[in-house]
């Protein structure tokens, strides 16, 4: 199933955005209050320089929040289905005959998870998350979703913490995580988090792992952590660097606070 198929069957789904409703709402607020604010301080107290300052930073904020509208456009699954496509080019790399149990990492409202439910038919699969409060997405709202997709007898969804799973060794026969470990605060250490992940996957099994992983200030040296991760046993790894520049991410989205220095690692443990 390509990400068409994917986004045009979505009808009855809600899977959030990337460019959270309720940000989008308070930046509009706000752009609207220094817009009034600039309006009184020309028309009332006459000070020209903080008429020119307010100004400015209201018709700044107001290009940030036209851009992230532009964004959340553009990442809607039913709309410009970028998230759709970014789903699409790591499951295009699960390289898994989809037999047995398939852990999605951070499911967020559950469109990874239900996406390999429908790649992989004859699955299992299991969607943890955490669902902090900063985020718009929920337990409830992941399994709605799965019985839209009509997918909710093969897929369970469970709170839990990427840097802990709860979870014995080599649960799974694959994993894939979706631009979740740098939001991980419980570990500082991303490596570690890594490992974790690859801890629950059985010998044999599939991982593919999509996360800020060109941004050395996380990761450190990637080619060093691949060559890491083949000595401590994982049995193969690949790892593609600036998944932003592989032609399908349009270069305005390409900003350091939106979608920069994405990497995909994956292979067989």
């Amino acid at each position: 199933m390509n990400e068409k198929e994917f986004n045009r069957n979505c009808d009855g789904t809600d899977y959030g955005n990337w460019v959270p409703l309720n940000m989008m709402k308070a930046m509009g607020g706000l752009t609207g209050m220094l817009a009034l604010a600039e309006i009184l301080v020309t028309a009332l107290v006459k000070n020209r320089m903080l008429s020119i300052l307010l100004g400015g930073v209201t018709g700044a904020l107001l290009l940030l929040w036209l851009y992230m509208l532009k964004c959340r456009a553009l990442f809607d699954f039913k709309r410009g289905g970028l998230m759709g496509r970014i789903h699409q080019y790591l499951s295009d790399h699960l390289d898994w005959d989809g037999r047995g149990k398939l852990l999605d990492i951070g499911c967020g409202a559950g469109a990874l998870t239900n996406r390999c439910a429908k790649l992989f038919p004859r699955a299992e699969l299991t969607g943890m998350d955490y669902w902090g409060a900063e985020w718009s997405y929920a337990k409830d709202q992941c399994e709605k979703n799965a019985r839209a997709e009509g997918v909710a007898d093969r897929v369970k969804f469970q709170k839990g913490d990427a840097a802990h799973l709860d979870f014995p060794d080599g649960t799974f026969d694959a994993a894939v995580s979706n631009f979740v470990f740098h939001e991980v605060r419980s570990e500082k250490d991303k490596r570690k988090i890594v490992r974790e992940a690859l801890r629950v996957v059985k010998k044999g099994g599939s991982f593919a792992f999509q996360d800020l992983f060109s941004q050395e200030k996380l990761y450190g040296d990637m080619n060093e952590f691949v060559e890491e991760l083949k000595a401590e046993g994982i049995a193969e790894v690949h790892y593609i660097p600036h998944v932003e520049k592989q032609g399908f991410i349009p270069r305005f989205v390409q900003a350091p606070w939106m979608l920069s220095g994405v990497g995909l690692l994956y292979g067989k443990v």
